[in-house]
């Protein structure tokens, strides 16, 4: 057995229990405001003019690449850093210049930081001692946080006695127990494998929602942000480029910025040649002629397009599928691997350009039903294609 992925909590939400979106209720009271904050070393612009309300019981998201401002707009958040201009409240309160000991706000570094001498408990304890509780109250207290995050049976083990995961829990119970409004944890799961790292988001997303504790999670990794997630902002050299849930992220992308760094998807240059209703009829050299797209407004005829799709709204076959409300495509498998529960395959159109292709392995074979230098064809509803400004 691995204690590290067979001992998962599992809650259960009531049946018709919905999820909360306060962002939508012009009434709901922010938890968090981050109000044009700006961040310069020198003449570096680190972050760059942002503004942003957080609410309570969310599990939001800053997702970016290195040196996309995250972590220190986390650190300001936190009291670590100071903005060159803007304001930070909490709670209705600003908390620009209040230091980070006097904020309603806990920190998970990414080194997780435990102290190497103190056993699990004494860990855990460490912060309500420096607040002078009384003994009994802290020993009541770490007890029950330690049970929550399930190390009870280790407290008195040192941190290298310990697993990544274990260490990882330990710290987000020293992170928890002062019961913070805010917790703001820089790359969480960084430091886990891969398996450990998908079970440890679901005990994450549990433990917040027993709590009610507000998350933010800072994060470069695009799949840990859009399973965590109630809200993600998509943060690129010092600004947001797009903030709203998983579904809109990765569905309705603003740009094509957001588009390219959440998940995979395919290109194509194209020309807007007419508008028929809600759909846009696009000329595209790439693939060989004339493409249809939905789009939510009209589009100028002449101007220049991006048309992007998802590999897995593409499906390929050997046999030319309908052609109705479906954009229908020739080529030859260049490439293709095989993952277990999909196979990836990458198509060359007769213009040259290749089209990345994904599709779950539903029937249980070993055999390859397209092979390398197949003619097949590829297709996907005229639906699932995304337009965007180049």
């Amino acid at each position: 057995m691995n204690e590290e992925t067979d001992n998962v909590v599992k809650f259960t939400k009531p049946v018709g229990k919905s999820t909360p979106e306060p962002w939508l209720d012009p009434g709901a009271k922010p938890l968090v405001e981050i109000r044009g904050v700006s961040k310069h070393f020198g003449d570096v612009v680190a972050v760059d003019d942002v503004s942003l309300v957080i609410y309570e019981k969310e599990l939001f998201s800053i997702l970016g690449g290195s040196g996309s401002g995250k972590s220190t707009l986390l650190r300001i958040l936190a009291g670590f850093e100071t903005p060159s201009r803007g304001k930070i409240l909490i709670d209705g309160v600003e908390m620009t210049s209040v230091p980070p000991y006097e904020r309603p706000v806990n920190m998970m570094f990414q080194s997780y930081a435990l102290f190497p001498h103190m056993s699990v408990e004494q860990n855990v304890a460490y912060g309500l001692k420096k607040d002078g509780l009384p003994a009994g109250e802290i020993r009541d207290r770490v007890a029950e946080m330690l049970e929550m995050v399930r190390m009870g049976r280790l407290a008195k083990r040192k941190p290298d006695a310990l697993s990544g995961g274990e260490r990882q829990r330990v710290a987000l119970a020293r992170s928890l127990i002062k019961r913070p409004r805010l917790l703001l944890l820089d790359e969480p799961l960084a430091a886990l494998d891969k398996k450990l790292r998908e079970h440890t988001q679901f005990e994450l997303m549990a433990l917040q929602d027993e709590l009610g504790i507000t998350f933010v999670v800072v994060t470069h990794d695009q799949e840990e942000a859009m399973t965590l997630s109630t809200r993600v902002a998509v943060m690129n050299q010092g600004h947001f480029e797009q903030v709203g849930t998983p579904g809109e992220v990765y569905e309705y992308p603003a740009n094509r910025f957001v588009a390219d760094f959440v998940g995979n998807i395919n290109f194509l240059a194209c020309t807007v040649s007419g508008v028929d209703g809600e759909y846009a009829e696009l000329h595209c050299e790439e693939a060989g002629g004339a493409v249809r797209a939905r789009v939510d407004e009209p589009l100028p005829q002449g101007t220049r397009r991006w048309l992007a799709v998802r590999p897995e709204k593409i499906f390929i076959d050997k046999e030319c599928p309908p052609r109705e409300h479906r954009t229908v495509l020739k080529g030859i498998v260049e490439d293709l691997g095989y993952f277990g529960n999909l196979s990836v395959y990458r198509v060359r159109l007769p213009s040259g350009k290749m089209l990345q292709v994904s599709g779950q392995n539903r029937v249980r074979t070993a055999r390859k039903t397209v092979e390398w230098d197949d003619e097949v064809y590829v297709s996907w509803d005229v639906a699932s294609a995304i337009v965007l400004e180049e």
